[in-house]
């Protein structure tokens, strides 16, 4: 008998509601980016991960529509199991994450002198990793 796959996504969810960041009066994020990394911005807000940003966690939904800049609010899983899209620096299975271009994660740098003084940005464990494509992260 051969072992069965498990999806472990979703596993121990916990979510929270915040406001959405502007860029020129206009939401950062939108339905697109819904199951994308997403970063905590300034005044409780999120936005998409971008190079060397910290993870909060994974997009989950979007409020209203994408002509209604201003007044949408994001879920965000922010706990627990999900899969996240990578990017170069691919990460490996053990390690952790920071935010990467275009709503992705990738590999933590090595700890060094450069860390902020809150301590290293990085974020989870890495519990699998699919390809180039997506990863598996325990949101710790």
């Amino acid at each position: 008998m051969s072992i069965r796959d498990h999806n472990l996504d979703c596993i121990a969810s916990m979510t929270a509601t915040f406001k959405i960041s502007q860029t020129a009066s206009v939401d950062d994020l939108k339905d697109a980016d819904v199951g994308k990394a997403v970063t905590l911005k300034s005044g409780n807000t999120v936005g998409p991960c971008s190079a060397a940003t910290a993870l909060l966690g994974k997009l989950i939904a979007l409020s209203l529509t994408d002509a209604d800049n201003g007044k949408r609010v994001a879920t965000v899983q922010i706990g627990g199991v999900c899969r996240l899209p990578i990017a170069a620096t691919y990460p490996v299975v053990g390690n952790r994450v920071i935010g990467a271009a275009g709503g992705a994660v990738c590999q933590a740098p090595v700890l060094t002198g450069y860390d902020p003084a809150g301590g290293n940005i990085a974020r989870g464990t890495v519990i699998e990793v699919n390809s180039t494509t997506d990863c598996v992260i325990l949101l710790n």
